[in-house]
């Protein structure tokens, strides 16, 4: 299988809105109907309004997605730590079962950090699972230790 990876424009919005979906419901487990009629309202306004311009989606076809990874870039004042103000994100790294352990989630990881470094991001960070470590470490990513604890509040 020849793996080209591209990004996604508009024209896959419902495509990415479906993948979304089962990446969503392989992580949490399961979704109950409220969930996912929510999210499946919410996504395609939110790719129409970030798509190629803060959210950045790698994708690998056949006739439809098989695989995707979301690169979300943030500005913010610039400090030492990322003396640019640009950083990345990486999320939702998702192929579908029958195309796992093929090198796919490998080449569009390589895709993406070329992408970064040509929008000149300081860095490119993520949250891996016990299952995606490897790979990540394989195409360059370090574990991080800090002195801040991760928090948030949830409303």
């Amino acid at each position: 299988m020849q793996i080209k990876v591209e990004r996604a424009d508009l024209k896959d919005i419902k495509e990415l809105v479906d993948i979304r979906l089962e990446y969503l419901t392989e992580d949490y487990g399961s979704l109950t109907d409220i969930q996912i009629q929510k999210i499946r309202n919410q996504l395609p306004v939110y790719y129409q309004n970030h798509l190629n311009k803060d959210l950045f989606v790698y994708v690998v076809k056949t006739e439809k997605i098989i695989s995707c990874c979301f690169l979300l870039v943030s500005e913010k004042p610039a400090n030492p730590s990322f003396i640019g103000g640009k950083t990345g994100t990486v999320m939702n790294v998702y192929t579908k079962p029958d195309f796992r352990r093929k090198g796919i989630a490998g080449k569009i990881m390589e895709f993406l950090i070329s992408d970064a470094r040509k929008m000149n991001l300081d860095f490119v960070e993520l949250k891996s699972t016990d299952s995606g470590y490897n790979l990540y470490k394989s195409v360059g990513f370090e574990d991080v230790l800090s002195k801040y604890h991760n928090m948030k509040i949830i409303f």
